[in-house]
């Protein structure tokens, strides 16, 4: 088993290197397609500005104050939002996983729910608590809990029954075997249920800010909107949407590396099933 182990972990290794080695092939090969066709004029450069130039005004912002704090804006709303999330998510899904007759009670309700769009819902919550963080954390919450929340679920129908019915023999409790058993079987589901709402509390922040942003609050998206509407600077939308990108892609990054190192035994069982 350990022989299996160390010789698995390079081969993983060398897996991902080639797999990142293709991505960034694949993004070169976009940003200079997209660069001959705006310096060709196939894409008139007022619509499509040259990659270069955008590039260019990426990184300047870096040095924008203004940016800075838009970005430290939208990251405190993603991080309030997701932390909402779990905190409620979880524990709805464990009581709707452990007891069916009350996830058979809720069934109609969550999947009334689940399906309405979070921006459809934004003047109704704009109107209730107005515009700003509350709103924007509301909107991330309702959006980001379902994934958190089907994948808690999911995760303890996946529960070993023997390892539970051996707990119940030794006399533990439906709390116990939840704590001990369920819980920790599930957690690389409500792991990756995370993750995914990760990424939609980005879109939802930046997206609600791009419609409120012209009125009131900061963040990339009122960020995106004001240079938008002032004098139209494509270069610089276009700037502040690829920070916007290189956001969601760090933090889910991050979020991957958080779950391997917490989960070590689980990656590496999938990775022994490929």
């Amino acid at each position: 088993m350990a022989a299996s182990t160390a010789t698995g972990a390079p081969h993983a290794q060398r897996g991902r290197a080639v797999r990142w080695r293709r991505r960034l092939i694949s993004v070169a090969v976009v940003l200079l397609l997209a660069e001959a066709a705006s310096l060709t004029g196939v894409i008139s450069p007022a619509l499509l500005p040259p990659v270069s130039s955008v590039l260019g005004r990426t990184a300047g912002l870096l040095g924008n104050a203004t940016f800075l704090g838009d970005l430290a804006a939208t990251l405190a709303a993603w991080a309030v939002g997701l932390a909402i999330t779990v905190a409620v998510a979880v524990p709805c899904g464990v009581l709707l996983g452990s007891l069916p007759g009350v996830r058979t009670a809720t069934r109609a309700v969550v999947e009334f729910l689940r399906p309405i769009p979070s921006v459809a819902l934004i003047p109704l919550v704009g109107l209730v608590l107005g515009i700003g963080l509350r709103m924007v954390v509301t909107l991330i919450v309702y959006a980001a809990v379902w994934p958190v929340l089907i994948n808690t679920i999911y995760g303890l129908d996946e529960v070993d029954p023997l390892a539970k019915d051996t707990l119940r023999a030794f006399g533990f409790g439906r709390r116990a075997v939840i704590w001990m058993v369920s819980l920790p079987s599930a957690a690389p589901f409500i792991a990756t249920g995370v993750r995914i709402a990760s990424s939609i509390a980005i879109i939802l922040d930046v997206g609600v800010e791009i419609v409120t942003g012209p009125v009131d609050g900061p963040g990339i998206g009122a960020f995106i909107a004001n240079a938008n509407s002032n004098g139209g600077d494509t270069a610089l939308v276009l700037a502040a949407t690829v920070w916007a990108g290189i956001l969601g892609f760090v933090l889910n990054a991050l979020l991957v590396q958080a779950e391997r190192r917490v989960f070590r035994w689980h990656h590496a069982h999938t990775e022994d099933l490929r």
